[in-house]
């Protein structure tokens, strides 16, 4: 049975996602003149909000293009031509050629789409990152105390990871402090995506058809958004 098309989606966002991260942890090496190492707490981090961010994402690409189609049927410039000159032949021969109408761009739906994605949209992704990411960093703050966790050994890292039983630990979040920080951190996030995502949403609102590919479009973009905010979770 072939994954449901929210499932492949999913699986997209969550590999580039994890690779975001390993390019960003290159970039810093490469920055700071050290040798390149991955660890793989961070890449397990954000392949795992991909994971849980992407579904209610897709989801709401859809509502936009139901309740805002990008496109509308309108007459074609021939059946335009032929209409005005009374042409009732040339029409029925258009017709049967499946010429006499073609989708166009809607622009206002277009222009809403971009400003609800990038207002209500921006937010709750904002506030969905920062919640996410700071708890389960808190989550897995435990592993300084754990020599076998492996900074500086990407083989160890990994065996802590999936072997351990012990790299998630719920208990270690402090809500009060989760929540200040992500209210702290929301408008720095917002600003910055705004120096970048309306770009995106235009392009895919305006260009891509299905919400499918507008979610790999989103999803390639966003390798390079997730080097800065890999980066930014690093902080």
């Amino acid at each position: 049975m072939a994954p449901s098309p929210m499932a492949k989606a999913t699986i997209q966002s969550a590999l580039i996602g994890a690779a975001s991260n390993i390019l960003a942890q290159a970039i810093t090496a490469q920055k700071y003149s050290k040798p390149f190492v991955i660890d793989w707490i961070p890449v397990f981090q954000f392949f795992m909000f991909s994971v849980v961010s992407t579904p209610p994402n897709f989801m709401w690409q859809e509502f936009l293009e139901s309740a805002f189609p990008a496109h509308h049927v309108a007459p074609t410039k021939e059946a335009i031509a032929s209409a005005s000159a009374g042409d009732e032949k040339e029409l029925d021969r258009e017709a049967r050629e499946g010429r006499l109408v073609e989708p166009r761009l809607n622009k206002g739906n277009t222009l809403i789409k971009t400003l609800l994605d990038q207002t209500a949209g921006a937010a709750v992704n904002t506030v969905l990152f920062s919640f996410f990411m700071t708890g389960i960093q808190m989550a897995m703050a435990h592993r300084t105390l754990h020599a076998e966790a492996g900074y500086g050994d990407a083989a160890k890292s990994l065996r802590w990871l999936l072997l351990s039983g012990k790299a998630v630990n719920y208990q270690n979040i402090n809500w009060d402090v989760l929540l200040e920080k992500t209210q702290r951190e929301f408008v720095p996030i917002v600003l910055a995506g705004w120096t970048f995502w309306p770009l995106v949403s235009v392009v895919n609102f305006a260009f891509v058809k299905s919400v499918e590919t507008r979610n790999l479009v989103g999803s390639l973009a966003g390798l390079v958004w997730g080097i800065y905010m890999s980066m930014f979770a690093a902080r």
